[in-house]
Order: C-alpha cells, then sequence, then structure tokens
C-alpha cells in the first residue's frame, strides 16, 4: 500500500476541548529509518525506546488541536527545525483512511507539499475529547535540513515583533534627528521629520552606523544574509557584464553580481523557520524570483526602481501604498496571535523626486538652510517620515508596543545630485563618509529613551541582532560578519573590545570615486584607491570631514590598518582590481585617457586619490547617439502622455549618470560648473517638471538638450546652464 520510506513517530498525550477551542499536550518527534538490510517499513517505534542505529533525529515539540476555516481539527507541529514532507495521515481512533496534508497559508486552504512549520494536519473528525496514545504519519518524501540552517529557539517569553524601516540614498543629515548628540550639523537644516524624531526620543540612534555598501543592490544583499557584499561577490549594481580587455584599460576590475543566490539563508528564512509571519513589501532590486523564494510570506514580488514611480500624486514613490500593505499585514498577524516580521524598505527619497503637493506647498514658504534647499526632495522626505509615523501610530492601536522593535535605517548615503551630506565627504557610489555612514534608530522594550551610542556599527549587524532578538541561539548561517547589538540597547555602551573592532568595506568599481576599499578602528579609517595605489588615513574623531590625510605623519598606523584590510579581503575571497599587463598609456590616451577595468573611465589621482585632476574631454560620438536615442525616447513617451514610462527613463539616465564616474576639477581651471554637474541639473529639471506634469516645460526641456547634443562635444551638456535656468 505504501511504499519504502523514512518514517515519523509521534507519542505522547493529547486532549481536545471544543469549548476552549485549542488544548496543547506535550510530545516528541523521532525520524527514524530503516537499516540497509530492512526491506521492510519499520515498526512504529516509541520515543523511550529508540533503536540507536535508526535514529536520525528528535525533536521536541509542542502540539495542539486547532480548529480551521473549513470546520475541521487538526492537529498542529509547531516549527519542527526543518522537516518537510509531503504527508499521509491517520489517527487511532479515527478513520484509518489517509488522506493529504491540508494546510493554511495566508487564511488559504491548500493540500499539497510544504515544509512542516507551522503546518495543520487535518483528519475528518467534528467534535471529540480523546487521549492520543500514538500517531503514525507515512512520509512519502522526506528532507531533513542541514542542522547549521536550522534555528534553535530558546526562549521562553513571547517573540517579539520586529519591524525593519529602509529608506533608500538618505544622507547621515538626511533628516531633522540631530545624529550626534555634538555634531549640529548631522542634522538637515530644511528637511522636517517629525516622526523620527519623536522615534530616536523613544528609541536609541547609532550616530557610527554604515551601510554594508555605497550602492543599493549590495546593501539589501547584506542585510538579508548579515555578510558583507566583498564576501557575497555582489559589490555593485547592474547585472555584472564583464567588457573585453583592452590596452586602454589600466586596471581589470572584478566580475560581480546582483542576483541574491537561492542558497543563502535570509532573516526572512531564519524567522519563518522560527514561527515568524513573514513579509516584504517595497523595493526588492535583487534579481531572481523576488522576495518569495527568499523566506517571505507576503511581497510585492521582484520590484526595482521603476516600481517606485506613481501617477498618484496623493501616493508619492507608493510611501503610503507600502505603509498600507504593512499596516494590514500587521493586524492579521496581531489577530492571528503569530510574531511577525516586516520590512518596509521604500523606494524614497530615491530619484526621480516625487511628493504630495501640499506638502511641496508648505516647503515653499519656508527659508532654504545653508546645506539643503531643495524643496520637492524636503516634500518628499517628509512624505516618508508621513509613512513613519503610520506604522508608529498602529503599534500603539494594536496594543503591541511592549513587545515590538521598530528599526529605521538607510541603504547609503545620498546622491550628490540631490542632496548634500555635508559635513561629511561625498555621497552614494563611494566609501567616503559621506557614502557610507547613514542614520541607524532602533525602538522597543528594553531599548534606552532617547539613547545614544557611538559604536561603529554596520547593517550586517541586524541579521544576528534580530536572530538575538527572537531568541535564535543556535542553527545560525556559517560566514556571519556581524554582532548582535541587543546588549547595547540599555545603555548604549559598548565594552573596549566592541569599540575597538574592524569594520572593512570593498568597492571595486569606478561609481563617484573610482575602486576603493576602506577599513575602520579605534576612531580611525584607511581607505586605499587602487587606481593610484595609494591610501589615506583620518582620525575620524577629530575630522568626520575626512580633510586631514595622516598617512605620512602616522607612517606605521596607516601600514598596520593596510594589513589588516588586506587581510580580511583575502579572507573573504574578495574580488580584487589587478594592473592590466597589457595597459598602454598611448592607446589610452587615443581612447579618451586612461581607463579602469570593465565600464569605468579616469586617471591616476581622479576620484578623490591623490593628485586628483580636472578637465575632461566632452561627450564621445558613442555618448552622444547614445543620449540622442534616451532624448527620443523621453519624446516618444510625451507624445504618448505617458507620464509613467517618462519617469522610468528620466530614473534610468540619473541612475547612468550615478553609475559612471565625476573627476574633480582642477583650480584656475576656468571656473563654473562642470559638464557633470549640468547634466545634474538637466536631470533635476526634468524630474521637477515631470512632478508638476508640466508637459510643455518637459518637452522645452527635452528640445534644448537635443540642440547641446548638436553641438560640438566640448559643448554638449551646456544646453542648459545657470544663465538660463528658470
Amino acid at each position: 500500500m505504501f511504499r519504502k520510506s523514512w518514517q515519523l513517530v509521534l507519542s505522547g498525550t493529547l486532549n481536545s476541548d471544543r469549548s476552549n477551542r485549542q488544548a496543547q499536550g506535550a510530545g516528541h518527534l523521532t525520524i527514524t529509518k530503516p537499516s540497509p538490510a530492512d526491506k521492510k517499513i519499520p515498526s512504529v517505534k516509541s520515543v523511550n525506546s529508540p533503536t540507536p542505529q535508526n535514529q536520525i533525529t528528535k525533536l521536541d515539540a509542542e502540539i495542539s488541536f486547532l480548529p480551521t476555516n473549513d470546520g475541521l481539527e487538526g492537529l498542529r507541529l509547531p516549527p519542527n527545525r526543518g522537516v518537510s514532507a509531503e504527508l499521509l495521515v491517520w489517527c487511532c481512533g479515527t478513520s484509518l483512511s489517509p488522506i493529504q496534508t491540508r494546510y493554511s497559508d495566508g487564511g488559504n486552504s491548500k493540500i499539497g507539499s510544504r515544509p512542516l512549520i507551522n503546518q495543520t494536519l487535518m483528519h475528518p473528525s467534528k467534535s471529540y475529547s480523546i487521549i492520543l496514545l500514538g500517531v503514525a504519519v507515512i512520509l512519502l518524501t522526506t528532507r531533513i535540513e542541514l542542522s547549521a540552517q536550522t534555528p534553535s529557539v530558546s526562549s521562553s517569553n513571547p517573540a517579539p515583533n520586529i519591524i525593519f524601516i529602509l529608506a533608500d540614498d538618505q544622507s547621515w543629515n538626511g533628516t531633522s534627528v540631530q545624529m550626534h548628540p555634538n555634531i549640529p550639523d548631522s542634522k538637515s537644516d530644511f528637511y522636517r521629520t517629525p516622526n523620527l524624531e519623536k522615534l530616536a526620543a523613544e528609541g536609541m540612534r547609532f550616530s557610527q552606523a554604515y551601510s554594508p555598501g555605497p550602492m543599493c543592490s549590495p546593501t539589501r544583499a547584506s542585510l538579508q544574509t548579515g555578510k558583507s557584499p566583498a564576501q557575497l561577490g555582489m559589490t555593485n549594481v547592474g547585472g555584472g557584464r564583464q567588457r573585453p580587455v583592452s590596452q586602454s584599460l589600466k586596471l581589470i576590475l572584478p566580475q560581480y553580481s546582483s542576483t541574491l543566490p537561492i542558497k543563502e539563508v535570509t532573516i526572512g528564512e531564519m524567522l519563518q523557520r522560527a514561527g515568524y509571519a513573514t513579509a516584504w513589501f517595497g523595493k526588492w532590486h535583487l534579481g531572481g524570483d523576488g522576495p518569495a523564494a527568499h523566506g517571505y510570506d507576503e511581497s510585492d514580488g521582484p520590484t526595482g526602481n521603476a516600481d517606485g514611480v506613481t501617477d498618484d500624486p496623493l501616493n508619492p514613490k507608493d510611501i503610503f501604498g507600502i505603509t498600507r500593505r504593512g499596516i494590514d499585514f500587521m493586524e492579521r498577524s496581531v489577530n492571528t496571535k503569530q510574531p511577525f516580521y516586516l520590512q518596509l524598505w521604500h523606494y524614497a527619497v530615491h530619484g526621480p523626486v516625487q511628493t504630495q503637493p501640499e506638502t511641496a506647498k508648505a516647503f515653499q514658504s519656508r527659508a532654504a538652510g545653508q546645506v539643503h534647499q531643495a524643496v520637492l526632495f524636503a516634500g518628499m522626505t517628509e512624505n516618508l517620515d508621513e509613512g513613519v509615523g503610520m506604522i508608529m501610530k498602529k503599534i500603539k492601536e494594536l496594543g503591541i508596543a511592549d513587545n515590538t522593535y521598530l528599526i529605521y535605517m538607510s541603504d547609503h548615503g545620498a546622491g550628490r545630485n540631490l542632496s548634500s551630506s555635508a559635513p561629511l565627504n561625498q555621497g552614494k557610489g563611494t566609501l567616503w563618509e559621506g557614502g557610507m555612514r547613514v542614520p541607524l534608530i532602533v525602538s522597543g522594550p528594553g531599548v534606552q529613551s532617547g539613547g545614544f551610542c557611538d559604536l561603529p556599527t554596520v547593517g550586517w549587524d541586524l541579521f544576528p541582532t534580530f536572530c538575538d532578538l527572537a531568541g535564535i541561539e543556535r542553527g545560525l548561517p556559517n560566514g556571519l560578519e556581524g554582532m548582535s547589538l541587543k546588549s547595547l540597547f540599555e545603555t548604549g555602551i559598548a565594552n573596549p573590545k566592541e569599540m575597538a573592532r574592524q569594520i572593512a568595506f570593498h568597492y571595486p568599481h569606478n561609481g563617484q570615486a573610482g575602486p576603493q576599499s576602506t577599513i575602520t578602528q579605534g576612531g580611525f579609517k584607511l581607505i586605499k584607491f587602487y587606481d593610484t595605489d595609494t591610501s589615506k588615513l583620518f582620525d575620524l574623531t577629530r575630522d568626520i570631514s575626512e580633510q586631514n590625510d595622516l598617512s605620512q605623519q602616522q607612517p606605521g598606523k596607516a601600514k598596520k590598518m593596510h594589513e589588516a584590510l588586506m587581510n580580511y579581503l583575502a579572507q573573504v575571497n574578495a574580488g580584487m582590481p589587478v594592473s592590466n599587463p597589457n595597459y598602454d598609456p598611448a592607446i589610452a590616451a587615443q581612447a579618451g585617457g586612461p581607463r579602469q577595468g570593465p565600464g569605468g573611465r579616469g586617471g591616476p589621482g581622479a576620484r578623490g586619490g591623490p593628485g586628483a585632476r580636472g578637465g575632461r574631454p566632452g561627450p564621445s560620438p558613442a555618448q552622444i547617439a547614445e543620449r540622442k536615442k534616451e532624448l527620443d525616447a523621453l519624446q516618444q513617451a510625451l507624445q504618448r502622455k505617458d507620464l509613467k514610462t517618462v519617469g522610468q527613463l528620466i530614473e534610468q539616465m540619473n541612475q547612468a549618470l550615478a553609475n559612471t564616474p565625476g573627476r574633480r576639477r582642477r583650480p584656475g581651471n576656468g571656473g563654473g560648473i562642470s559638464p557633470r554637474q549640468r547634466r545634474q541639473q538637466e536631470l533635476q529639471k526634468l524630474d521637477e517638471a515631470l512632478k508638476k506634469g508640466d508637459i510643455e516645460q518637459l518637452e522645452k526641456l527635452i528640445s534644448e538638450m537635443k540642440t547641446g547634443l548638436n553641438r560640438s562635444p566640448s559643448q554638449a551638456t551646456e544646453a542648459i546652464s545657470p544663465a538660463n535656468e528658470k
């Protein structure tokens, strides 16, 4: 009747009481298999006298009868350490006819194969009180997960809820929360985020928190896995396509991926296995099949930047759509009394800029700041803050504030074409402080109100932190690089060992500042520039703006930190830039200057390294042709009045600009703004016209940009200059 296979044995006592709706009993699960010589199905074995050679694992489980949506009752097996099976079930004293496993998924009853995690095994009895002496379950297919991937929950307290809100491209000073109590400029002088101020008053600020990477996908992959982008081989955005190596390339840059491997265990999977309901709403940007393939019961799917561009003026960047979906998930989880893990990973404040009209109107009457002045960007920031406020309000309404952690962070620094990171140096696409230091605020039970912690922390610390909060002590994945921050929540005071920790970052691509790696320790930071094979050393405790290079004054420290950096990169098998043995400076000069590996440009000293040089030729004929295609596509979308496509095209142009290197201009090189800055202004004006829905202005701007491209290459980006801005 049954195929020879493994066997699952349940032994114990269980009582059911319909009037109580749920009665619980204790029992043990033991998985056995036949010996190699045994050709028959093994007999049911008691957990009290297992056959040692047949026993695979012993699992403690809490079991209960639960009423279900279709009127049946079921035997519920909570998280049982990673057993997956398709099951046939019968119960002693009931029908001996096996029936298929039925399980509940988001309120919908289904039949089929599913991991035995919070699964309900159904039988046809309607109402009874019974002592169950044994339940035999024949497994048609079974696999046992490796113990390294199976979490062990040891806490007797109720599992806390965890909500993780991630902003996109928000700088350290991009809110009205003063991230460091002694640095007034660590908050914006124009943007308003009153709900984040309230969150900081209720919780703790981490003033020296770093994103795992200076670009989107690397950070998101690291936050999910607790591993650095260098270890994951996910160090940049895009497809990781390798360009042919030519003699014009000074450096050969490493290949990379921007798709999260299915083999990696995510925080969603860890918490899901521990009995949590999990949801991810908002931006994914990690390729593959999206959150559903990585441990999330509910999600918006494999979304990217374009999905954040909305046509609804009251829902800019889908801020409120994401928030409402999160609130609905919270309510359903609380109603079913299941702990939940909720990720709200926003598209804001990434470009293109969108904000509610009334919010923008309110900022137009405010005095601009010295650092921040952009009205629409300020409005988008405030709308994002309103979304945070909605979540905070719902936590209180649901009565779960004493058992819910709320974490707020940004994925990296701001793009310099949208918001200044001052007093931090530079921004997105670099490993300077402006690209990596971000706001991190945590509130929840046991977290000091109004607390402050100056310990250097990094995004990959959150994976072990969330596991710690959930009481998961064993079964963590191999290769985790972070530390749990839970012990800091009460006082914010780190011990000397924690304060001396080393954190290394790796971005071996061109970006905005050329291929770089950095390491921080004890308040010092060393930056390695691969284009010049040089390093700089800074004391961040005295020089947060990274202006005073100490590498010549403290060569011993610089050497020691450089060695530690190289050792770390070797340990995680990081992809490294290497010199091109066939590099020919003469050929590089003919091609428009030295180039640095696949997809990048620049010469020695460029992008923040010593001896940075200015002066750059205008766009090449190939670039001009590509820009004409972009403008033609914009015009065609405008003719169709398809503003969503227009927004997506402008976003692609912004992203392309962000991913190409820039160069500093040397003093005395004619003054004015650079071609790159002019192109940033062009795109910003397109953003603003799109936000207003001003098709006439969009057409005019595109026409001016086309006129600029028809001029000589050196004039091609001057179509919109400060002289003709409106």
